[in-house]
């Protein structure tokens, strides 16, 4: 939450009815608690999932699915540290946010909808693999040239 807390002075009640949910989901999940984490999205449901949670591009529908999925997954997976990536936003009556979480392998990305307090559509995507991060931005290698560059020497050339 820290993210999103930074950047607003004050949270609004969409941004606050997300890190409320956030918050129910993380205690359940690490309580490895499958049916209560189950029971914070509304009987019509979705979840879909790419790589996050089961290594597979998946979709779930209902509790019933979202809870068997979790009964076999949290113990690999142990996810944890869901956090409000930028402002939440309101439109008739679907609260919809941006999120990241990390899992014991990998950090990840997702998308809430909710409609009141209960979950009606989560995405979740893997986004990079703990101890091997794209070297991008501060981890970028130094002095590297990309693009398209006219008579460009390879590096043993420039070596």
């Amino acid at each position: 939450m820290d993210a999103v807390v930074g950047k607003l002075e004050r949270l609004s009640p969409a941004d606050e009815r997300v890190i409320g949910w956030l918050d129910r989901f993380e205690a359940a999940l690490s309580a490895r608690d499958a049916a209560g984490a189950a029971e914070l999205f509304s009987e019509t449901c979705f979840w879909r999932d790419l790589v996050a949670f089961t290594w597979n591009i998946t979709t779930l529908e209902g509790r019933g699915a979202i809870r068997d999925m979790l009964a076999a997954q949290l113990g690999a997976a142990a996810p944890g540290s869901f956090t409000l990536e930028e402002p939440a936003s309101e439109a008739d009556g679907v609260t919809e946010a941006w999120i990241a979480f990390e899992t014991a392998t990998l950090r990840g990305r997702g998308y809430l909808r909710l409609k009141g307090e209960e979950a009606w559509t989560l995405l979740t995507a893997a986004r990079e693999l703990k101890g091997f991060e794209e070297p991008g931005g501060p981890r970028r290698e130094r002095g590297v040239h990309h693009g398209v560059e006219p008579g460009r020497r390879s590096w043993s050339e420039r070596r």
